[in-house]
């Protein structure tokens, strides 16, 4: 439920995103977004920190926090808000959360993190095929003289790359470390940088000029996307497996689409939804493959050999997630 809940926000973000980024430079909204999500995550780390201290942080952990903030937050961002001054939020929506598990995949197999099977090699090759028809029907409708929609859709690639190695490292994070405190420690660090990336551009904004609306989706989503939506993905982190965690993540297209239809009328061809179809089958073919049915066999050949400690059995099934992340 976290990370459904994580996924309705990241969904929704989309489209509120654009909205703003209708009325500001990219650099700035995404620096308004992360600066008060940062600002937030300090005040519940204060009030409800106090109340749960867990052990006291090294410097190496606050660190590795920061630095993987700097690509889930800096460097994710950097390339969301971009590719959103020049794509609709609909693609975007489609293009990170189908691709980053493909790419995360992908990247765990040149690891050697993850054993290879003939399933997700087709699997990875379909998400390829299909995000090339996508951005085939990107570059054929709803273009304008300088061709914007395909280059935005190629940010949000970028985007989906980043997120994919936000992905893995969080895990590391989340060793020795509260959720709070991570997602705190990486979202400072990740706002920081954008501040510092915006500042240039923040004299040629009309801040008068505003409209409430527009002040009310900044709040918005500083407060449900990005604080609140960043701890329910570590809290989710920290009791799933990863292939669960990836799996969740295709509902973010659904939330997405939903609301750019609802709120922007935006629109896609009918070349862009077979690719986000083949897209999407193929991500799943990659990320899902024999996971569920093995984790569910493990876990009730572990019931079985230890009637008496049911729980015991799933919270080491989680722990061994954990480490192997």
């Amino acid at each position: 439920m976290y990370l459904l809940a994580t996924m309705a926000f990241f969904g929704s973000a989309f489209a509120g995103s654009k909205a703003v980024v209708a009325h500001v430079p990219h650099q700035i909204a995404a620096a308004l977004r992360f600066g008060g999500g940062a600002l937030i995550l300090l005040l519940l780390l204060v009030f409800i920190g106090r109340k749960t201290r867990g052990a006291v942080l090294t410097r190496q952990q606050i660190v590795r926090a920061a630095a993987v903030g700097l690509i889930g937050v800096f460097a994710y961002n950097l390339f969301f808000f971009w590719g959103l001054s020049l794509a609709p939020s609909i693609d975007g929506s489609i293009i990170v959360p189908v691709l980053s598990p493909v790419i995360t995949t992908a990247i765990l197999l040149a690891l050697g993190r993850e054993k290879a099977s003939g399933a997700r090699i087709g699997g990875l090759a379909l998400g390829v095929a299909g995000a090339v028809v996508f951005f085939i029907g990107a570059g054929g409708t709803g273009v304008d003289a300088g061709g914007s929609r395909l280059t935005g859709d190629l940010v949000f690639l970028l985007g989906a790359l980043a997120w994919a190695i936000y992905s893995i490292a969080s895990k590391k994070v989340l060793v020795g470390m509260d959720p709070l405190r991570a997602t705190t420690f990486g979202t400072l660090a990740g706002a920081l940088a954008l501040l510092v990336f915006a500042a240039p551009s923040f004299p040629d904004v009309e801040w008068s000029a505003l409209s409430s609306v527009t002040w009310v989706n900044i709040a918005y989503l500083a407060i449900g996307p990005t604080a609140v939506a960043y701890l329910f993905y570590y809290r989710g982190l920290r009791v799933v497996s990863p292939s669960t965690a990836t799996v969740i993540m295709f509902t973010v297209p659904v939330f997405g689409v939903t609301c750019a239809v609802t709120f922007l009328g935006e629109s896609f061809s009918g070349l862009q939804l077979a690719g986000a179809a083949v897209m999407l089958a193929g991500a799943l073919l990659a990320v899902t493959q024999g996971r569920f049915r093995q984790g569910s066999s493990r876990r009730a050949t572990e019931q079985t050999a230890r009637p008496a400690e049911p729980v015991r059995a799933v919270e080491s099934d989680g722990q061994e997630s954990l480490n192997r992340g």
